[in-house]
């Protein structure tokens, strides 16, 4: 698992090596794919430490980190277009371990001497693949006939010199090679996904026996990792940390409090965007466990009275970050009084528990796109008077539930499903007025009720509940006409909400969710299921 840094370093989402100079990374070169970052963390499920750098970053840069391998990664390019994403000339001469991986698979091979070519035998999805008699290093201990997911236009059509064919489908006659002298190997499946049978078996077995490297990167320390990396950030001043009650900030906040203890003040805006319960959830269940201290600031009439009018997703967005960070800066100004008074240090910084999906979604990736901001990275204020503290900023949510749980975190804290840091802002599609909060908070809550006692929570990472507030559809309610608004239920699964697919909840359990709330709240006369995976579609709505 990755180190976090405080702020994204020039060039892509990844931290830099010094973080964790005991631990030289495996670096996984992103060629414009999200993807990449499920490689990393792939990685890191191994038990190796990894970071993900630019394909456009060059060979000293590339030295500078002293990876212990490289891995490829996809991307949406052929090698053979004019301007494709290109690895600078000299990273393949490093003396580094290589694993190409789809479009990293096919820049190893035309960069060594094969061949690659568009060929009219496409193959995207699920395909049979087809391993040789002898699988080498890289695909030893596997089934000869298994499922592999593929995502490519081109195929390699002929191998580098000194590289065996380790597997084969019907349209792509090479689709593995392996060079143990060189310890180079390639597949052109993504063996990253899930859907692709043993993959997690080839990147083990490139990482551990074509590579030589040896696991060795634990929860245990990436806490004591980040811990002493705080302390040095931080010093002698005083923090504090955004603490919303989800996951992210829970951990972020427990993670701070073990390197500086009382230096620490969480912070918890009730910004009136909060599910029902939410705020004496956060102020007794969280203090009782952790033992922070806690403040707590009312400020639902100013986030309510900014959003007044507002239905744009993005200026939601940056409207909710702005004002975070605005009630934090006064929680600020209250504490130096209080130091001054006291004698005490400085408030100089902010945790908050920003995650890699974040980043990425916000275009923190090299040559990704920004699909929507999130409120603590794209839609911070450019006049942020505090330096930030981000320890999770690298990690995958099932990351962070396993530090929070090795941090001793309650169950009930780190198996929560997300929620997100704008709150129910950004599950009403149209404005957010405190009558419209009201609906929703009602059938949220009937919705987990339900979900919880059909025992379903552990098999849903995050179910949003969308109040779309500009449709109405008519209705009949105790024999009259009504013309209400309709729920959307997104009930979704995932690993690290990278990708997702939309769970299949028993239809009793759907229908008693749709009658208490068609039944118990007022306007709502409509209940309808989303049913779109991750992609096309994100897992919030806005």
């Amino acid at each position: 698992m990755t180190s976090p840094q405080s702020a994204q370093p020039e060039g892509g989402g990844a931290p830099d090596a010094s973080a964790s100079a005991q631990h030289n990374p495996v670096l996984v070169v992103d060629f414009g794919a999200q993807y990449a970052q499920l490689i990393a963390r792939r990685v890191r499920e191994a038990g190796l430490y990894s970071e993900v750098i630019p394909y456009s970053a060059t060979p000293e840069e590339f030295t500078a980190r002293a990876p212990r391998a490289i891995v490829l990664s996809g991307g949406p390019s052929s090698v053979n277009d004019e301007g494709a994403p290109r690895l600078a000339d000299g990273v393949l001469d490093l003396d580094v371990p290589i694993l190409g991986i789809c479009y990293g698979f096919q820049t190893l091979a035309a960069r060594l001497g094969g061949t690659v070519a568009r060929t009219d035998k496409r193959e995207y999805g699920s395909t049979h693949t087809r391993l040789a008699a002898d699988p080498g290093t890289l695909l030893k201990g596997m089934p000869q006939e298994q499922t592999t997911w593929m995502s490519h236009g081109d195929s390699v059509t002929g191998a580098p010199l000194g590289f065996t064919v380790l597997a084969s489908t019907e349209s792509t006659p090479i689709a593995a090679f392996e060079n143990l002298e060189r310890r180079c190997a390639g597949v052109q499946w993504h063996p990253e996904v899930l859907h692709s049978e043993h993959g997690q078996k080839v990147l083990e077995n490139f990482l551990y026996d074509v590579a030589g490297l040896t696991p060795d990167w634990t929860n245990e320390n990436i806490i004591d990792d980040q811990v002493e990396r705080i302390r040095a950030q931080v010093g002698e001043a005083r923090v504090i940390s955004a603490l919303s009650g989800g996951v992210d900030s829970a951990v972020s906040t427990a993670l701070v409090h073990k390197a500086i203890g009382d230096q620490l003040t969480a912070v918890f805006v009730d910004h009136g965007l909060l599910r029902k319960g939410e705020r004496e959830q956060v102020e007794k269940d969280y203090v009782e466990s952790t033992g922070v201290r806690l403040i707590t600031v009312d400020a639902a009439d100013t986030f309510l009275g900014h959003l007044e009018g507002v239905t744009d997703p993005e200026a939601k967005r940056k409207i909710i970050g702005r004002e975070f960070i605005r009630a934090f800066e006064q929680v600020q100004r209250d504490l130096v009084e209080e130091a001054k008074a006291s004698g005490g240090a400085p408030v100089k910084f902010l945790v908050q528990g920003t995650l890699y999906p974040d980043v990425v979604e916000s275009g923190g990736g090299a040559g990704t796109a920004n699909i929507k901001s999130h409120h603590n990275v794209g839609g911070l204020p450019d006049d942020l008077d505090f330096e930030l503290v981000e320890p999770l900023r690298a990690l995958f949510k099932d990351e962070v539930r396993a530090i929070g749980r090795e941090l001793g975190l309650p169950e009930a804290i780190v198996g929560r499903q997300p929620f997100p840091g704008p709150g129910l802002g950004i599950r009403i599609v149209g404005e957010v007025t405190r009558e419209r909060l009201e609906i929703l908070r009602e059938a949220d809550a009937i919705a987990r009720e339900e979900l919880t006692a059909a025992g379903l929570d552990a098999q849903i990472w995050q179910c949003p509940v969308v109040l779309l507030a500009d449709v109405r559809s008519v209705g009949v309610q105790g024999d009259g006409r009504t013309y209400g608004h309709p729920i959307v239920l997104r009930p979704v699964s995932s690993e690290d909400a990278m990708t997702a697919d939309w769970t299949r909840i028993p239809y009793d359990t759907l229908s008693a969710i749709s009658n208490r709330i068609t039944n118990e709240v007022d306007e709502i006369n409509r209940v309808v299921l989303d049913v779109t995976s991750k992609p096309p579609g994100t897992i919030e709505w806005e």
